[in-house]
C-alpha cells in the first residue's frame, strides 16, 4: 500500500520531500496503532448481530418482551458501550500527554481484554455484561482518541491524512469481520456457543495493539514535549529512514522546537487549567476546538452507526425477513465499506482533499437516506412476501450510503480533528472531539430503535431526520471548514489565525513569561497586530 500511496498521492507537499520518508516503518507503525480502529469497529459490528440471534434473545429474556421492552433492553446493552467511550475518550488526553501515547495505548489494550471477557462470560447476567461493556468501551472511547493522535504525530505531512485515516479504515474492516463472524457462527455453531464465541472475539484486536504498540516507538513530537530532544532525534530519523543530522530531519525537528518554544511562552504554565484558558481563550484555538466538535457531532448524525449497530433490524425493515439473510447482506455491507475506504485512503484522501471531500459526500448520503425514506414510506415491504424492485434499490442505497460515508465524514473527521490543533493542545482538542463523537453515538445508539417504532410506520421518518442532518452539514463544511491537506502540524496556526511566529513580541515579556503577545492579521490579510494573551482572551 505504500507504494501505492506515493504513486497517486498529488500534492505539492510531496514533490521536495526525500522519498527516504515514505518507507515501510511508517506504515508499520500506522497500522499497528490502527489496531485501536478494529477494536471500535469489531465491538461496534459483534453486537447488532448477537442481539438478533435466538440463542442470544432467549439466554438474556428478550424474547418475551414487548417490542418497545425489547427495543429498550437492546438499546441499554448498545449503549453501554457508548457511555464507558465517552468518559474513556474525555480523560484519555491526561494519559496521554503525561505517559505517552505508545503506553497509554498499551494501557487500553489491557482494559479491553478484561472488558470483552466479561461479556463472553457474562452467562445471561445483564449487568456483568453492562459491566463488561461499559470497561471495554472506556478503553475503545480512549483508543479512538490515542490513535489518530499517535498516527498524526508520526506521519510524513504529505499522506498523512492517508495514514491518520487507515484509523477508520480499520474501523471498517473489524465491522466486516465482525458481521462475517456473527454470520458463520449463526450457521455452524448451536447454543450459547453462537455468541459467546462472537463476544470472546472481540478482544482479538486487542491482543494485536498491545503486541504492535510494544515493537513499536513513541510519538516524537511527545518526547520533544517532554524535553526528551536526543529521544525524539533518534525516533524521528528512524521513522523517516534518515540519518539524524539530515538536512530534512534538522528542519523538521527545527519547526517542532520552534513551535513548542512559541507555545511553552504563551501561556505561563501547562497546568489543567493553563491549558483550558489557551483552548478557549484563543480565538483560534477556540475555533478549533469548536470546529472539531461540530464535525464529530456531524459524523453521528448522519446515521451511519445507526447502521452499524442495526443492520440486521434495518435490512429486515426493508423486506429480508430472515436471520440469516439479514447477517448475510449485513456482511455484503461490512465488505463496500471497507473496500470503499481504502479507495478512499489511496486514492482520495492527500489528493481530492477534505474540504472537497466533506462537501460532495452530504449531499449523497442525504439523497440515498432520502430514498429509503420514501420507500419505506409509499411502499412498504410486506413480511413474508417477495422484495419488490423498489426495495431492491433501497437495499442498495443502505450500500452506497455506507459508500459515501467513507469518502468523506468517516475518515475525514478523524484525519481533521487529529491534525489542526496546535501541539500543547493536540491531546486534550483530539479528547475533546472524540468524547463528543462517542456521547452523540451513544444517543444514536439510543434512539434509533424507539425510532424504528415509533417514528412513522416501519420507522421511515428515522430516515428523513438523518437525511436532513446530512443535508445541513453541506452547509456547515462550505462555511467552517478550511483545507489543509499537504500541510504540516505547525502550520495550522497560519490557517486558524491564532499566532505569528517569532514575531510582535511583548518587549517587557522573558522567556517564562505569559505576557508574550497573540498576533491577528489585519482585514488586509497582512497588518499585524500584537496583544498580549490576556488581552486576546478578554477581547474575544
Amino acid at each position: 500500500m505504500g507504494g501505492l500511496l506515493t504513486k497517486v498521492v498529488k500534492n505539492d507537499a510531496m514533490k521536495n520531500d526525500p522519498p527516504e520518508i515514505y518507507n515501510w516503518r511508517v506504515y508499520v507503525l500506522s497500522c499497528s496503532a490502527c489496531f485501536a480502529g478494529a477494536l471500535f469497529g469489531m465491538d461496534t459490528g459483534i453486537i447488532g448481530g448477537v442481539l438478533k440471534m435466538d440463542t442470544f434473545r432467549k439466554k438474556f429474556g428478550l424474547q418475551d418482551l414487548s417490542p418497545v421492552a425489547g427495543a429498550d433492553l437492546e438499546a441499554n446493552i448498545v449503549s453501554t458501550l457508548q457511555a464507558g467511550c465517552f468518559f474513556g475518550a474525555l480523560v484519555a488526553y491526561w494519559f496521554a500527554d503525561k505517559y505517552g501515547r505508545r503506553a497509554s495505548l498499551f494501557g487500553c489494550a489491557c482494559i479491553a481484554i478484561i472488558g470483552t471477557t466479561m461479556q463472553a462470560a457474562s452467562n445471561g447476567i445483564l449487568s456483568v455484561m453492562y459491566i463488561g461493556r461499559l470497561i471495554t468501551g472506556f478503553a475503545v472511547g480512549a483508543a479512538s482518541m490515542l490513535n489518530p493522535l499517535y498516527t498524526s504525530e508520526n506521519a510524513p505531512r504529505a499522506i498523512r491524512g492517508a495514514l491518520t485515516g487507515m484509523y477508520q479504515f480499520f474501523i471498517v474492516s473489524g465491522i466486516c469481520i465482525a458481521f462475517w463472524i456473527n454470520y458463520g457462527n449463526l450457521l455452524h455453531q448451536t447454543g450459547d456457543r453462537q455468541f459467546v464465541i462472537s463476544l470472546a472475539l472481540q478482544g482479538l484486536p486487542a491482543v494485536c495493539l498491545g503486541v504492535g504498540m510494544l515493537v513499536s516507538n513513541e510519538s516524537p513530537r511527545w518526547l520533544a514535549r517532554s524535553d526528551q530532544w536526543e529521544k525524539a532525534a533518534t525516533t524521528l530519523a528512524r521513522v523517516r529512514n534518515l540519518p539524524v543530522d539530515h538536512p530534512y530531519v534538522q528542519s523538521e525537528l527545527a519547526e517542532i522546537r520552534e513551535h513548542l518554544e512559541m507555545e511553552q511562552r504563551l501561556v505561563a504554565g501547562a497546568g489543567f487549567w493553563d491549558l483550558q484558558k489557551e483552548m478557549w481563550g484563543v480565538r483560534g484555538n477556540r475555533n478549533r476546538a469548536l470546529l472539531s466538535i461540530g464535525l464529530m457531532i456531524c459524523q453521528q448524525m448522519t446515521g451511519t452507526n445507526a447502521i452499524n449497530y442495526y443492520a440486521p433490524q434495518i435490512f429486515a425493515n426493508l423486506g429480508l425477513n430472515s436471520t440469516e439473510t439479514g447477517l448475510f447482506a449485513t456482511g455484503i455491507y461490512g465488505i463496500v465499506k471497507m473496500v470503499t475506504c481504502a479507495t478512499f485512503l489511496i486514492f482520495v484522501a492527500d489528493t481530492l482533499g477534505r474540504r472537497k471531500s466533506l462537501l460532495w459526500t452530504s449531499i449523497a448520503q442525504g439523497l440515498s437516506m432520502y430514498y429509503i425514506g420514501f420507500y419505506v414510506r409509499f411502499d412498504p415491504p410486506v413480511k413474508g412476501a417477495d422484495v419488490p424492485p423498489a426495495g431492491y434499490i433501497a437495499i442498495v442505497m443502505i450500500f452506497l450510503f455506507a459508500s459515501f460515508f467513507q469518502f468523506g465524514w468517516g475518515p475525514v473527521c478523524w484525519i481533521y480533528v487529529s491534525e489542526i490543533p496546535s501541539a500543547r493542545l493536540r491531546a486534550m482538542n483530539v479528547g475533546i472531539a472524540a468524547a463528543t463523537q462517542w456521547l452523540f453515538n451513544f444517543v444514536v445508539a439510543r434512539a434509533t430503535p424507539n425510532m424504528m417504532v415509533s417514528v412513522g410506520k416501519g420507522g421511515y421518518g428515522t430516515y428523513f431526520i438523518y437525511g436532513s442532518f446530512c443535508f445541513g452539514m453541506f452547509f456547515f463544511a462550505y462555511f467552517f471548514v478550511p483545507e489543509t491537506k499537504g500541510m504540516s502540524l505547525e502550520e495550522m496556526d497560519n490557517i486558524f489565525g491564532v499566532i505569528e511566529q517569532g514575531k510582535f513580541m511583548d518587549e517587557e515579556a522573558t522567556p517564562n513569561s505569559p505576557r508574550v503577545a497573540a498576533v491577528e492579521l489585519g482585514e488586509d490579510g497582512k497588518t499585524a497586530t500584537g496583544t498580549t494573551v490576556l488581552q486576546a482572551a478578554e477581547k474575544n
